[in-house]
């Protein structure tokens, strides 16, 4: 535990934070906007204009999206911050100190780890909390109440939590693979939102070329994708069960941490 808040300390004594949390709150403001208006077309009966057909179109699939707003951006965030809390260490040269002080590595990895869920968890509440009280207001006043009651909506914050706790876990990954700070922050964003795009057109290519619609759920090993599918949780034509999405981030995340480990225990740090 005293390597745990050793952690947090690092991160709540800079700028880090809170400079990626306002990015977090614009990001949900913006994404809680058009989900606030997608989710009035759709429950005053225009959804098929949208494409959204089946479950998707009740009030409480909607109420759950417009819950889970800014979820995105807001992973991408997470991840930076997983990524910080490694590449901090080489970038400010104090990871020598860090390993003198606490020779075994493996400890200090999953202290990491550790550290970055609770960050992830602190996010997720922090932006919880503001869509659940917009989220009410906006449902109560456009006629369709809160459905803070149904299943689907307790079942998307919850696995929305899951996401951001493995996301910060696959950022710490990502920071002791490349350990240049720049270029796994710059990594981490190309291929959270230009790759995420190109592998979704790969497939969609893919799935035109062999004529199979079945090939596009295949998608879902992309971890952004799978986040998606996770939260979704309804399985269509083109998007496999939301259990699976979970699945395969909860994979990524076991990799990424045993990755870790193994890699910073055989790192020359000096």
């Amino acid at each position: 535990m005293n390597l745990v808040r050793s952690e947090l300390l690092k991160i709540r004594t800079t700028s880090t934070w809170w400079l990626l949390g306002i990015g977090a709150f614009l990001s949900l403001a913006l994404a809680f906007a058009i989900n606030a208006w997608l989710a009035h077309e759709t429950l005053t009966g225009n959804a098929e204009d949208f494409g959204i057909t089946g479950e998707q179109a009740t009030a409480a699939a909607q109420a759950a999206n417009l819950y889970t707003s800014g979820q995105y951006l807001g992973l991408l965030f997470v991840m930076l911050i997983g990524i910080l809390m490694v590449t901090n260490e080489f970038f400010h040269q104090t990871a020598t100190t860090t390993f003198l002080a606490t020779p075994r590595r493996t400890s200090v990895i999953l202290a990491k780890l550790a550290a970055a869920s609770l960050l992830g968890f602190a996010f997720w509440l922090a932006t919880t909390v503001i869509d659940l009280a917009a989220g009410a207001i906006f449902l109560t006043l456009d006629g369709h109440g809160t459905q803070l009651g149904e299943w689907a909506v307790h079942r998307a914050l919850l696995l929305n939590l899951l996401a951001y706790a493995i996301w910060t876990i696959l950022g710490v990954g990502l920071g002791t693979l490349i350990p240049n700070q720049l270029g796994a922050v710059i990594t981490a964003a190309l291929v959270y939102l230009i790759g995420t795009q190109v592998v979704q057109l790969l497939f969609f290519l893919l799935s035109s070329w062999l004529d199979s619609e079945a090939v596009v759920k295949w998608q879902v090993v992309w971890p952004a994708v799978a986040s998606q599918v996770m939260i979704s949780g309804e399985a269509s034509e083109l998007l496999p069960a939301w259990w699976v999405g979970a699945l395969v981030l909860v994979g990524y995340a076991l990799v990424s941490g045993v990755a870790g480990v193994l890699i910073t225990r055989r790192r020359d740090i000096s």
